[in-house]
């Protein structure tokens, strides 16, 4: 498979950016990945790149986006950070990757036993890892069950789940709010902009 062009990607509309992701994780998870030929698209992509999508994933080895959705060199805008949050340097990252670049799908892809939700869970205060974490406890001080402050911590799987879904929900939120640019380019058709949680169990990925 050759890699994304211009025209390529103009194909593209943020309807079947998402179907593309969507269908390259069922491809992974049947065993069915296309054949590509990577280095042939290192060649392809010296004069320039045309992704057609950016996603926002955690730093989590268990995770490589181009693996779990298919993708090759050239496809995709990989933003990865410790619990997948937003802040001014990612959000200038993405809104280059669709103003500039002229992808048309943003994904915020969290996953299940993230270590970042649990830190957040946990209170964890640890050098610069402690202001990171605090942009993921509006999170979990939005998942309000169970109430007891013993079962609200990373010992709680079912706890940790859902956190995990909530930081997706409000990395979204905060996406939207504090990027006016990605955010009109959302309400004009331009882009998709979705949430998805993949499992690091199965390899399947949830879109929300």
């Amino acid at each position: 498979m050759k890699a994304q062009t211009k025209e390529t990607q103009s194909a593209y509309t943020p309807h079947s950016a998402v179907e593309a992701l969507k269908e390259g994780n069922q491809r992974f998870l049947n065993k069915q990945q296309v054949t590509r030929d990577l280095l042939g698209q290192v060649k392809d992509t010296t004069g320039g790149q045309y992704p057609f999508a950016v996603v926002l994933s955690c730093i989590d080895s268990r995770v490589p986006v181009e693996l779990v959705f298919d993708q090759g060199i050239g496809d995709i805008f990989s933003a990865r950070v410790a619990g997948n949050i937003v802040n001014e340097d990612l959000l200038g990252s993405i809104e280059y990757g669709c103003k500039v670049a002229g992808s048309k799908a943003v994904v915020v892809l969290g996953h299940t036993g993230c270590g970042a939700v649990k830190g957040a869970c946990d209170d964890v205060q640890l050098g610069n890892i402690t202001p990171l974490l605090a942009k993921i406890k509006p999170s979990v001080e939005a998942v309000k069950s169970p109430e007891e402050s013993d079962l609200r911590t990373s010992s709680n799987a079912a706890f940790v789940h859902d956190v995990v879904y909530k930081n997706v929900e409000l990395t979204l939120n905060n996406l939207r709010n504090d990027s006016p640019l990605l955010r009109d380019m959302e309400n004009d058709g331009d882009i998709a902009v979705i949430g998805a949680v993949y499992d690091v169990a199965s390899g399947k990925v949830d879109f929300l």
